[in-house]
């Protein structure tokens, strides 16, 4: 002990580090990439029956530039840094075989030669990385790894000899259900306050890429290619610091509020305007229920027997501001596990906070990019003057994509690029984050409303809000996806979207806050009429029926209401009900044609547990007759699909608690009970148990 005293001294005496490098910074890099597999195969699998009918196109990959960006937060103690990165980057000479090639001499029966036609493939890599280092003098020494995108072959055409019936083969993007991942190193010097330099080494794993070829007639080719890559890179990174406010800017008092009108509070630490936001969150699920009564199983059932699955999520939240009002946000997310039986089972599905797209191995996307601009519309003078005025400003605290800062309390504000629709339209404080609150659609979300979405939930698209004293009008459009609940999004602007309007009016009772929504929307695009399927399905003789072969231009309708009301500082209500039109196959979200949902949330502060919260919620679903008679007939779609139907609304009842251990760290126990799970009474009920543990800052 004697020693450890001078020691802890001799620590706190000494002089702080030549360079900071905590915090924030953005760069740019150029450099090169090398392909360590270049050979190339079309594997005869099935219908042919022997490695003689295998084929080898000259491979095309080789040595390319790479040029991208990249941002990341560093935290800093003594000499030892560690924090994250996520990057994107153009990687050039990763395409498909393209031309006229000689076949073997080997080849049976004979063919003379073939011809592969490739699309666009994903030619980048993005990444999420941690990173850890050691800082001396002005340099930094730095070990770094994560996961990984892109490299993914686009859509091809194989045609052997001079084509025929059974001798054009398609293939569509080539799938991969192995880890994406890249490791290195690299090396830092600042040299100058807030610039500094890089010369960075990756690994880059890309996984195996599977690719299959099919003429539509039983034979198939398949291509494998071992996507690693060395990478060589020099980049320069511009660095904001430590300290996180505004030069010069105007300091303001602890008041706290969110950007659309939420419930005021103290702020944690803000006294001024924030250069940028840096937040992230992981959240992990897992759910499972026992065995249940049921008639029978079907395509897109629970299965009976009982089933868990464990699924989690990763999320940074990156904001920049870039002048008066205005801020930039980047979301990439880590993805990995299930949702319960693999996101199928019942209308209102019982968890939200797992992605759609169930992988075993972890996957990065970026899932919201957009920027964000504020507009002021009170007259600043008085404001500026006297920052006490109450009337004319607030304070927006520090969260998820939200920067810090003073902003006019009568505003604009416009989102434009890739966001999710929730973000914006629908949002209720007491019931829409399925990573903190209720798990079940029917909680956080319309029902009914059949919003604009990648299978991920999110979309390209541009939102406006104009927020006054007592109310909110907001308007936006989004694109759908190529088709219903697809995995991309529309990529012609216009040519399949969504419309949609919001009116909220703000009140008070009996001195308790309060707001009601109202809400409507059209969905623009190839969509399919139900009785039409089913009558196709009667003239063909094709059961069960599909919806499929019968997408026509067509708007679909919808809308509903959405109250939340204070009943005091502890507890809360809220409600929802919403419509829409039945006739329609279902476009992006789920298989609910109206819907009733309502419940209570109250604050652990209640019973002296500060960072607490339970809550319990009841829904009532239905279908439309059309849709109805649809999945009677066998019929599936997004989420439902047993195989026959006995048709009853849909019940759901949904209860948690959540233990939280401080602000940033909580688990959550969470119990469904689904009644006519999938509209069906034929099945069920049901009892699902979760149990989910979160971790923010």
């Amino acid at each position: 002990m004697a020693l450890i005293a001078p020691a802890i001294a001799a620590a706190a005496d000494a002089p702080p580090p030549v360079f900071n490098w905590a915090g924030m910074y953005l760069g740019a890099s150029l450099g090169a990439g090398f392909p360590l597999h270049t050979s190339e195969r079309l594997q005869a699998t099935s219908g042919f029956g022997s490695p003689a009918f295998d084929l080898y196109p000259a491979g095309v990959a080789r040595p390319g530039v790479t040029v991208g960006a990249q941002a990341g937060y560093n935290w800093q103690e003594g000499p030892w840094v560690w924090g994250f990165e996520t990057d994107f980057s153009l990687l050039d000479g990763r395409r498909g075989p393209n031309g006229l090639f000689a076949a073997s001499p080997a080849y049976a029966p004979g063919l003379p030669f073939y011809t592969l036609s490739p699309n666009s493939s994903a030619n980048f890599f993005a990444s999420f990385r941690g990173r850890a280092g050691y800082a001396y003098d002005r340099a930094l020494f730095y070990l770094t790894g994560g996961v990984a995108a892109g490299g993914a072959r686009g859509p091809a055409t194989l045609t052997l000899g001079a084509g025929g019936p059974d001798a054009i083969f398609t293939a569509p993007w080539s799938q991969s259900s192995r880890m994406k991942y890249v490791v290195g190193a690299g090396f830092e010097y600042a040299f100058a306050d807030q610039w500094s330099a890089r010369a960075e080494y990756l690994f880059l794993n890309q996984s195996l890429d599977t690719q299959t070829f099919d003429n539509g007639a039983g034979f198939l080719y398949a291509s494998r290619i071992r996507n690693e890559n060395h990478l060589l890179r020099f980049g320069l990174n511009y660095h904001f610091g430590a300290i996180n406010e505004i030069p010069g800017a105007l300091q303001y008092g602890q008041h706290s509020n969110h950007a659309n009108g939420g419930n005021g509070g103290e702020g944690e630490n803000r006294s001024g305007s924030e250069q940028y936001s840096v937040h992230a969150q992981t959240t992990h699920v897992a759910q499972g229920y026992p065995r249940f009564r049921a008639a029978y199983d079907g395509p897109n059932s629970f299965p009976s027997g009982g089933k868990a699955n464990v699924g989690s999520t990763t999320n940074a939240f990156l904001g920049l501001r870039l002048w008066e009002g205005g801020a930039v946000y980047l979301n990439p997310e880590i993805d990995q596990g299930y949702g319960l039986a693999n996101s199928v089972g019942a209308a209102a599905y019982v968890d939200g906070a797992v992605a759609k797209v169930g992988r075993a191995a972890p996957y990065m996307r970026f899932q919201r990019y957009f920027l964000r601009q504020i507009i002021g519309l009170d007259s600043g003078g008085e404001r500026l003057t006297d920052p006490d005025v109450g009337a004319r400003s607030e304070v927006l605290e520090s969260t998820q994509n939200q920067i810090s800062g003073k902003v006019d309390k009568d505003r604009i504000i416009v989102t434009l690029g890739k966001f999710a629709v929730g973000d914006v339209f629908d949002d209720n404080v007491y019931a829409h984050d399925p990573t903190t609150g209720f798990l079940n659609f029917a909680f956080n979300t319309m029902g009914a409303f059949d919003y604009a979405a990648d299978a991920w939930g999110y979309t390209h698209g541009l939102a406006v809000e104009w927020k006054q004293n007592w109310w909110t009008a907001r308007g936006g459009v989004f694109q759908l996806s190529t088709t219903p609940n697809g995995l991309d999004i529309e990529p012609v602007l216009f040519r399949q979207f969504m419309g949609v309007a919001e009116f909220e009016a703000r009140y008070e009772v009996l001195g308790q806050s309060g707001a009601i929504k109202f809400l409507a929307y059209g969905d623009n695009g190839y969509l399919s009429k139900m009785d039409d399927v089913i009558n196709y399905a009667y003239l063909t003789g094709e059961f069960p029926p599909t919806v499929d072969n019968l997408r026509k231009r067509s708007v679909k309708m919808g809308g509903g209401i959405n109250i939340k009301q204070q009943l005091s500082p502890t507890l809360g209500f809220f409600l929802r009900a919403s419509m829409t039109d039945g006739r329609y196959e279902t476009v992006d979200y789920t298989d609910v044609d109206r819907q009733i949902s309502m419940g209570f949330v109250a604050a652990g502060a209640l019973w002296g547990r500060e960072d607490d919260e339970i809550g319990v919620a009841g829904a009532l679903g239905g279908l439309h007759g059309d849709r109805v008679r649809y999945f009677a007939l066998g019929g599936k779609s997004v989420y439902i699909g047993d195989g026959a139907l006995s048709y009853a609304g849909e019940k759901n009842m949904e209860a948690y608690y959540k233990l939280g251990f401080g602000k940033n760290l909580d688990a959550t126990f969470d119990y469904q009970l689904l009644v006519n799970p999938a509209h069906n009474s034929a099945r069920g009920p049901i009892n699902v148990f979760a149990l989910r543990l979160r971790a923010a800052f």
